[in-house]
């Protein structure tokens, strides 16, 4: 038998659910407006120069940014006609292709950051309390455990 979320409980799922759009939606729109960029090119230039070789196998991407393999393909098509990143080979696996930073995604990611991290900021991260926002994050890293199947997820560590 289900058993139905309560009156607050219904209450704080709808309104994460809100929240959690309607914050990405203005990031995007931010993004868009400001560098041209969407929040899905965003979030693959920061995997991108992230890694140490600002390089990382597209399957590992996809699976880093919750994307399909195809949908993933389509937007690194996207980005390479941009100049933001490039497909190269991998030499020990025929198959595989990895995605790779180029100087202007570099470039782009260097001139978009400080703009994205004030949106955060101004839209989520100063509208909580310190320690409101340590729960939140506490909260957000207890679903991304139990639903993440890879388990490969790691959070930084202070």
């Amino acid at each position: 038998m289900t058993q139905w979320l309560s009156k607050s409980e219904q209450v704080a799922w709808r309104s994460w659910l809100d929240a959690s759009r309607l914050l990405i939606s203005e990031l995007n729109r931010e993004l868009m407006q400001a560098h041209g960029l969407s929040a899905a090119d965003y979030e693959i230039l920061v995997q991108l120069s992230e890694n140490p070789d600002q390089r990382i196998r597209m399957s590992e991407l996809a699976d880093r940014t919750f994307s399909s393999r195809s949908r993933l393909s389509h937007q690194i098509d996207r980005m390479e006609k941009a100049g933001l990143v490039k497909r190269e080979a991998c030499s020990v696996d025929a198959r595989g292709m990895w995605a790779v930073l180029t100087p202007r995604g570099l470039a782009k990611i260097v001139e978009a950051a400080p703009d994205h991290v004030a949106g955060v900021r101004k839209h989520l991260v100063d509208l909580l309390s310190a320690e409101d926002f340590t729960k939140l994050g506490q909260s957000c890293q207890t679903v991304v455990q139990h639903l993440d199947s890879s388990g490969q997820r790691s959070f930084p560590q202070e």
